[in-house]
């Protein structure tokens, strides 16, 4: 076999780039999979609803299937992204966050709903600032850790500089407000500082004095011990501050086992509040069963266990900003996942925070989508750095028997014939 010299190797590249091998199918179809439960789900919740106020029962469903088009269309622009542009865009992106935030708390230019001003109107659409805010965090951290790695392991300020940054996230955030954004992004952030390699009591320090400040934001709101009163007894106060949470228990039991069928949900009939958004999973539990809940926490596991998987190659592989990127990325969804099941099922406190991929939503949609493309390109780069390693060490007869031998559809079979061999041998 006649090796391929570094100067060849590149030369494979446009080959390999037209290649599917390189993307995690796992990943693609678990994220597809939760973006059509989704649109059933909210199709289903959202039709009384939108018949009531706007005449129309799919207007919901209309507007989410315009938000998953511009969603999946700026996925794939995402994709087509290489990954050190996303690197050096880092900054640029956290700015984009701050103007944005900062010209939803001015009075005259956010819009307002349910007593919190947290979008940004864009003609027909609406920006929720927050969601801007959680990939510009997530990237800017990735280059930061990467930049400044031995200052963020051996001194103050390479932990606190980041955490300053952070501190004006969450003050434009509180003052919109929107509590849920700021745990979500704080525990993202704290979570990429310490896998960068920050010294375990600075973390814990730093933990600590976070968890301070959050229980004196709940302590100094009244609004927020309303919400936390309502939490401990919902049963107290039913059909006041705890009618949310309770609605929310009635159609969890009202599902039972495996729901009372697609569509005949009683609690979306105006009982529950926010049914196709932030309580979209109580209506799933009540159509669809403790079964069809636990099918889709499978699937969200799946997910976040193969961006986990891209997160190892790529620390593995020496490519940092890609692992922190990964990692950021499944606190993320993680983090969303957990605090809105636990919203739903009375484990939280009533907190407004979307269930990604499936709650109604168009800034959530778009931001969840474009942090999957980016994880997808970051495993579709490493793909092509193994391929080039892997040329340039043993050679190649060809660029289809490259493909072939590093398609994980053809190990398998790699493996048979090489048993088969030393059997006759």
């Amino acid at each position: 076999m006649r090796a391929i010299s570094a100067k060849q190797a590149p030369a494979l590249r446009p080959a390999l780039a037209d290649s599917s091998a390189g993307i995690d199918f796992v990943l693609l179809g678990a994220s597809l999979a939760l973006l059509a439960l989704g649109l059933v789900m909210i199709c289903s919740a959202s039709l009384d609803y939108s018949s009531e106020r706007y005449s129309d029962p799919l207007f919901h469903t209309r507007r989410h299937g315009a938000y998953l088009l511009i969603a999946l269309s700026a996925a794939l622009v995402a994709f087509k992204i290489p990954v050190s542009l996303w690197e050096r865009s880092g900054p640029y992106l956290l700015l984009i966050s701050f103007i944005i935030l900062i010209a939803i708390v001015t009075p005259g230019l956010g819009r307002t709903a349910n007593n919190a001003t947290r979008w940004l109107a864009l003609g027909p659409f609406t920006l929720q600032g927050s969601e801007v805010a959680k990939l510009g965090v997530i990237v800017y951290l990735g280059n930061y850790l990467v930049r400044q790695h031995d200052l963020v392991r051996s001194h103050w300020s390479g932990f606190i500089n980041p955490m300053i940054i952070m501190l004006g996230l969450v003050v434009l955030l509180l003052l919109e407000p929107d509590f849920g954004a700021v745990v979500v992004l704080l525990g993202a952030a704290l979570g990429m500082l310490f896998l960068g390699g920050v010294r375990l009591w600075q973390f814990l320090l730093l933990m600590a004095a976070s968890g301070a400040a959050i229980v004196a934001m709940v302590t100094s709101s009244e609004y927020r011990m309303e919400r936390l009163s309502a939490y401990l007894d919902p049963w107290a106060d039913q059909f006041g501050d705890g009618y949310q949470l309770t609605q929310s228990l009635i159609a969890f039991g009202r599902g039972e086992w495996f729901g009372i069928g697609l569509g005949n949900s009683i609690q979306k009939l105006f009982y529950l509040p926010e049914a196709h958004t932030d309580f979209i999973f109580a209506i799933m539990a009540e159509e669809l069963g403790f079964i069809g809940c636990l099918i889709a926490l499978l699937i969200y596991a799946v997910l976040i266990i193969r961006i986990l998987v891209v997160a190892r190659k790529a620390e593995a592989m020496g490519k940092a900003f890609g692992a922190y990127v990964a990692y950021g990325v499944s606190l993320v969804f993680s983090a969303q996942l957990i605090i809105n099941v636990g919203v739903n099922i009375g484990l939280l406190p009533t907190k407004g925070l979307t269930l990604p991929f499936l709650s109604y939503g168009g800034s959530s949609l778009l931001i969840s989508c474009v942090l999957i493309a980016l994880i997808l390109r970051i495993n579709y780069e490493l793909f092509l750095a193994r391929a080039d390693i892997k040329v340039k060490k043993y050679g190649a007869k060809g660029t289809r028997d490259l493909l072939d031998d590093m398609s994980p559809r053809r190990k398998p079979a790699i493996a048979r014939r090489s048993a088969s061999g030393v059997a006759h041998a």
